[in-house]
């Protein structure tokens, strides 16, 4: 299968002068995960979630922790993208996805765009409907946070971890995830843009083995309950990948969380799919 077979046709585009907050409502008002930057006839740049998801660290410049009806796009986007061509194979796009750590490659035609192929469109095609490996060969290790970590903590994570972060209660089981979607479009709370401060408190044992307590902590800007999704979508280790992937689309999600009852056994995400179609 080729570019052409699985790619999203037209595409959404904004141009470099247009606000975050903008592209920001054509994601949630169409259900995507990118927009496309224009001058004219021009591909000049991409913007996506994940622009959107880092920018909430509040350690960032200023200028990045403006009100987003006042940042251009041009200040957040990824400049000259990748693209490719409408005869390059799904192969080709996933192991360049995965190597460059990218989900979505607009297609160009004699330099015009016409079209873009992101991994959920992989995720759609033919080959992926018959993959029969079980999940457990495909998962990974979860990373894991409490539902009081600070946001900070949460995109420092996101960072390293290339996103998908598990949150635990305090007797480690299930109690959401995090992913790129809930901290692009994590709603502000004040007209200035900051996130508000609150106070939150964990539970912690005074001494090993002694008896537990709680301490508070002050002024911590948003925790990791206040922008999880919950319940989470689940499935046992002995489902198959296809199967995985038929969830994901059918609840439009990127990740599948596998347990055994309440333990957490790993999370399959597209990338994992995607190196499959890859080899």
């Amino acid at each position: 299968m080729k570019a052409e077979d699985v790619m999203s046709s037209p595409v959404r585009v904004v141009t470099p002068e247009d606000t975050a907050a903008h592209a920001r409502n054509l994601m949630i008002k169409h259900r995507i995960s990118r927009v496309l930057v224009m001058e004219g006839d021009r591909l000049a740049g991409i913007f996506t979630k994940k622009d959107l998801a880092y920018r909430l660290r509040q350690t960032e410049p200023v200028w990045r922790r403006r009100p987003i009806d006042r940042i251009p796009v041009s200040l957040l986007m990824t400049p000259a993208p990748i693209v490719v061509g409408q005869e390059t194979s799904i192969r080709e796009i996933a192991a360049l996805m995965l190597d460059r750590m990218i989900s979505g490659i607009p297609v160009v035609n004699n330099g015009e765009v016409t079209g873009i192929v992101t991994k959920s469109d992989i995720l759609r095609s033919a080959s992926v409907q018959t993959l029969d490996v079980p999940v457990t060969a495909l998962m990974e290790e979860p990373v894991t946070v409490s539902r009081y970590h600070s946001l900070d903590h949460i995109v420092d994570l996101f960072s390293e971890s290339g996103g998908k972060l598990i949150v635990v209660n305090n007797d480690g089981t299930l109690a959401g995830i995090i992913t790129e979607t809930n901290l692009a479009f994590f709603e502000y709370a004040n007209e200035s843009g900051e996130i508000p401060e609150k106070d939150i408190k964990m539970l912690r044992k005074e001494t090993s083995g002694g008896r537990k307590s709680f301490r508070y902590i002050q002024e911590v800007s948003a925790v990791a309950e206040d922008v999880m999704t919950h319940p989470v979508v689940t499935t046992g280790p002995e489902t198959t990948a296809a199967a995985a992937v038929k969830m994901m689309l059918d609840h439009h999600i990127n990740s599948v969380v596998i347990v055994r009852g309440s333990e957490i056994l790993g999370i399959v995400k597209r990338n994992n799919i995607l190196q499959e179609v890859a080899k």
